[in-house]
């Protein structure tokens, strides 16, 4: 029997999981399709094709034309966005304090306080005192959830996750599973919640 949720693959330094993360919500709510936030880290699928960086860095002409898309994304659907001034930033605490909390309303408040803080604020998400301000914005105790995401249960989780999504074919961020069937990038959010309605 096929899953009745939709997973959501994201990763904190992805520009185009900024645009999913701000607009999941009400489009599966209108959908009627319930969403699984899956946070992971892009870099060791990365490493494993042999990547150190990038692909937006390593290919120049793709990396200029996905600033540009960004911004024409932003301003049509009336999204803040400041083009970060380090890119990618290591959002590997960020995805670990996602993991730890776990529930799914107060990490959706999280998550989405860390992108802002990345593709708004223009803030570095691997320093904990900008995490503990995303927490605080959560509506959570900064202290209590960065010490859990430092426990070696919370690291296990996320690696375990991370060998997860490159086992099931998964290789770049966001990606959207909708009754066992990929779809990559932002602009398949919409294809993907069609296949969660209209798939038996």
């Amino acid at each position: 029997m096929a899953s009745s949720t939709m997973e959501f693959w994201y990763e904190f330094a992805s520009t185009y999981s900024y645009i999913s993360v701000e607009e999941i919500d009400d489009k599966a709510h209108s959908a009627g399709v319930r969403v699984e936030w899956k946070p992971f880290l892009l870099g060791p699928v990365f490493a494993r094709q042999g990547w150190r960086d990038s692909p937006f860095n390593l290919y120049p002409a793709k990396g200029a034309y996905m600033w540009r898309d960004l911004e024409r994304l932003c301003v049509r659907k009336k999204l803040a966005w400041r083009r970060p001034t380090t890119f990618p930033r290591n959002g590997l605490l960020a995805a670990r304090v996602a993991t730890a909390i776990g529930d799914a309303r107060s990490s959706k408040a999280f998550t989405k306080a860390v992108f802002r803080s990345n593709f708004v604020q223009d803030e570095d998400i691997s320093d904990s005192a900008v995490i503990a301000r995303a927490l605080k914005r959560a509506g959570l105790s900064s202290d209590e959830w960065l010490q859990r995401a430092a426990t070696e249960e919370t690291k296990e989780l996320l690696r375990l996750r991370t060998e997860e999504a490159e086992s099931r074919g998964i290789f770049g961020a966001p990606t959207f599973v909708a009754h066992g069937e990929l779809f990559w990038g932002g602009d398949r959010l919409d294809d993907a919640l069609d296949w969660m309605t209209s798939k038996p």
